[in-house]
C-alpha cells in the first residue's frame, strides 16, 4: 500500500508475495471483491482528489448513500458520552468485557460495558495493545469474553450484517471532540471529506487543526469513520491505526460502492 503512487503491475505485486499472477489475482479478488488493478485505481491520490471536487462539503456528502450500507452509521450507531467524573474515577464500578476477533482489516480489540461499546481498536501490538487499553480504566473489573453487543459487531465486521437496533458507543470526550465524532458519523460509505469540511459542519470554520487533533483521539475505529477524512490536497494523511490501513479501508469501501455486487468474504474463521 505504501507504494501505490508507483502503480505497480500485477506481475510485480504477485512476485512480492511469492504467488503466480493468476493465483494472486484470484486471492485478491476473493478478499476485495475487485481486481488488484481496480483496487489500485480506487486508492490513488488522483481518485481522492476527484471525490473531493465532487463532494467538498458535508452538506453534499450527506445527500449520498441514503439507502443500504451508505447510511450504516446513523442507522445503528448511537454515541453517548461518559461524564468527566466517571472517566476520572478510572472506570471504578464498571465491569468491562473485552475480546479480540479478526476482520478484513486486521485483528480488532472490542471493549464494552453494560452501557455500550467503550473502545474499538485495530490491534497490531498483541498483548501490549490490550494492556495499554486496560491502563485507561485501571479501576474497572476486566473480564475476557463476549457481551451482548459483541456478536452484532462481529457479524457486521465479518459478514456486513447490519444490526437491527442501534448499538450505543459509551465514550469519554470533551464537548468539542464529541461534536467532531458525531459529524464523522454522517459521512457515507465510500465518501471522503476534508478536515475543513468537518470544521465547517460543526460551525467552527477556523478550527481545522483542532478538528485534526480530535479525530486523532477517536476511540472507536471504523464505526466512527475518521478514516474518511483526508487532507485538502488529496493526500490521505495520518491515521492512529496505521496510515497504510487507512488507504486500504478507503479503497475497499469505494470498491464496494462502485462495484456493489461483489460478495464480502467471511473472515470469522
Amino acid at each position: 500500500m505504501e507504494h501505490f503512487e508507483d502503480q505497480p503491475s500485477l506481475d510485480s505485486l504477485a512476485e512480492r508475495v511469492s504467488l503466480s499472477p493468476f493465483h494472486f489475482q484470484k486471492v485478491f479478488r476473493t478478499w476485495a471483491g475487485v481486481s488488484p488493478k481496480e483496487f489500485l485505481q480506487f486508492v490513488t491520490v488522483t481518485h481522492a482528489k476527484r471525490l473531493l471536487k465532487e463532494s467538498s462539503v458535508l452538506d453534499t456528502t450527506y445527500s449520498l448513500g441514503l439507502s443500504g450500507t451508505g447510511r450504516l452509521h446513523d442507522l445503528f450507531v448511537k454515541l453517548e458520552a461518559m461524564t468527566p467524573g466517571e472517566y476520572k474515577r478510572g472506570g471504578e464500578g464498571l465491569v468491562l468485557q473485552y475480546e479480540v476477533f479478526p476482520s478484513l482489516f486486521g485483528d480488532i480489540l472490542l471493549v464494552s460495558s453494560e452501557r455500550g461499546i467503550q473502545s474499538l481498536q485495530f490491534l497490531d501490538s498483541g498483548e501490549k495493545g490490550i494492556l495499554e487499553t486496560k491502563a485507561e480504566f485501571p479501576f474497572a473489573v476486566w473480564k475476557e469474553g463476549e457481551s451482548a453487543y459483541h456478536q452484532k459487531l462481529k457479524d457486521y465486521f465479518q459478514r456486513l450484517v447490519i444490526p437491527e437496533s442501534p448499538i450505543p458507543l459509551y465514550v469519554y470526550g470533551t464537548e468539542f471532540q464529541l461534536k467532531v465524532w458525531r459529524s464523522l458519523l454522517k459521512i457515507p460509505l465510500g465518501t471522503l471529506c476534508t478536515y475543513g469540511d468537518i470544521a465547517t459542519s460543526i460551525g467552527q470554520t477556523s478550527a481545522g487543526r483542532a478538528v485534526g487533533t480530535a479525530i486523532g483521539k477517536n476511540p472507536i475505529a471504523y464505526l466512527i469513520p475518521c478514516h474518511r477524512v483526508i487532507q485538502t490536497s488529496g493526500l490521505f494523511g495520518g491515521y492512529r491505526w496505521d496510515p497504510h490501513r487507512k488507504r486500504m479501508i478507503i479503497a475497499w469501501e469505494q470498491a464496494k460502492v462502485f462495484a456493489p455486487n461483489n460478495d464480502l468474504p467471511n473472515v470469522s474463521k
